[in-house]
């Protein structure tokens, strides 16, 4: 009897000391597991709970945005991103009015929209640099002949100034090409587009006429032409029109096989919009501001293509909510690094190391929630 006793207490006592085991083990993976409502990454900072992003705004970054957020739900701490390609000028109304968490614009906010911030500071991070195209539809002339243009006769054919394709202005500049007495069909955007910013800044450094009359902005009050919204709607009106002529990002002339012309660069060559002619134009701007609001066209260089430009996502600086300000810095830092690998077959231009190096300083600039916190915790460095 006092040994069945004895037997029994030796039992209870294990699993006792089993049990404590068991609960300690228990700790210890949850510990593991970071111990946040965050997913663990195996190492490093968890990942944000925040599994969904809204954003919107430039046409011109859309070939690649779509790319770059078809993939970024399959990286480590990635998020579905739902990107609505509406024009710069809407993507900026849009954050403004915090319809959506982040912008995309192709030209830098001005200060009297960043001054309608009710929500403070709105800062701009480079994501991608590209070429505007100068496309025409002109079916006499091969698509391997390239028509040169000067700045001045391209603002003379936005001006009203030129009205026919074998105008003395652009015959002078392509001697022996056939060019037929057809009328010039201009087009532009007819919404507020970043590209649209890019094209009026380059009219107005090389004509005083257009800087006066017209100006530059997402906006503009068109001499003439008729409008196409976004870039695809551009490319629609120039492809189905004879005599078209108007102003594409490269990846929309490339994928829609439209013709284009050679442009005349500060330097005096004729140079046509490329990969490398963008990454030039960049390079050549003597110097870039702190806050990465600049415009880079007609810069210096024998080989700058002049119609060229940045597009910078925009958001706000601090992040109130932040869970989600967290995947918002997380997301940009994938796309201005190993997001960049996407950019040369979608013909941009990855991002160059001294832009990079701007943007991290950007990124690291963001606070998040009620202890201003910095949302990007060095997920991938």
């Amino acid at each position: 009897m006092v040994f069945r006793q004895s037997l029994l207490g030796r039992q209870k006592r294990l699993l006792t000391r089993l049990s404590t085991f068991a609960l300690i083990g228990l700790t210890l993976i949850l510990a593991a597991c970071g111990g946040s409502s965050g997913t663990t990454t195996g190492s490093g900072p968890s990942c944000p709970s925040t599994k969904a992003l809204t954003g919107a705004g430039s046409t011109f970054d859309y070939p690649l945005f779509s790319k770059l957020f078809a993939a970024y739900p399959n990286v480590k701490c990635g998020a579905n991103v739902n990107y609505q390609a509406v024009g710069s000028g809407a993507g900026i109304n849009d954050l403004l009015t915090n319809i959506v968490q982040f912008g995309a614009s192709d030209s830098p906010m001005t200060d009297a929209q960043l001054a309608q911030s009710t929500n403070g500071p709105i800062i701009h991070i480079p994501v991608t640099l590209g070429a505007e195209a100068m496309s025409y539809n002109l079916s006499s002339i091969p698509s391997t002949t390239h028509l040169k243009f000067t700045g001045p006769v391209i603002a003379d054919i936005y001006l009203g100034k030129v009205t026919f394709w074998d105008n003395a202005e652009i015959t002078a500049l392509n001697p022996g090409v056939p060019l037929p007495h057809e009328a010039i069909s201009v087009v532009h955007r007819s919404d507020g587009s970043g590209t649209t910013s890019i094209f009026t800044h380059y009219l107005s450094a090389i004509s005083p006429e257009w800087s006066t009359k017209v100006g530059a902005g997402t906006t503009v009050n068109w001499p003439v032409g008729v409008g196409g919204k976004g870039n695809a709607g551009v490319a629609a009106a120039v492809k189905s029109t004879a005599g078209g002529f108007g102003y594409l990002e490269l990846a929309y002339v490339v994928a829609n096989n439209i013709s284009y012309g050679v442009v005349q660069n500060q330097a005096g060559q004729y140079v046509a919009p490329s990969l490398d002619g963008a990454k030039a134009d960049a390079a050549n701007v003597p110097t870039i501001p702190a806050d990465l609001r600049f415009f880079i066209v007609n810069a210096p260089g024998a080989d700058s293509y002049p119609i060229s430009g940045f597009s910078w996502v925009i958001v706000y600086q601090h992040q109130s909510n932040a869970d989600r300000g967290e995947a918002i810095a997380n997301m940009l830092w994938w796309m201005t690094h190993d997001g960049q690998q996407y950019s040369t077959a979608l013909t941009y231009v990855p991002l160059p190391s001294a832009i990079v190096t701007k943007d991290e300083a950007q990124i690291h600039s963001m606070t998040c929630g009620s202890s201003n916190a910095k949302c990007y915790t060095g997920l991938w460095g």
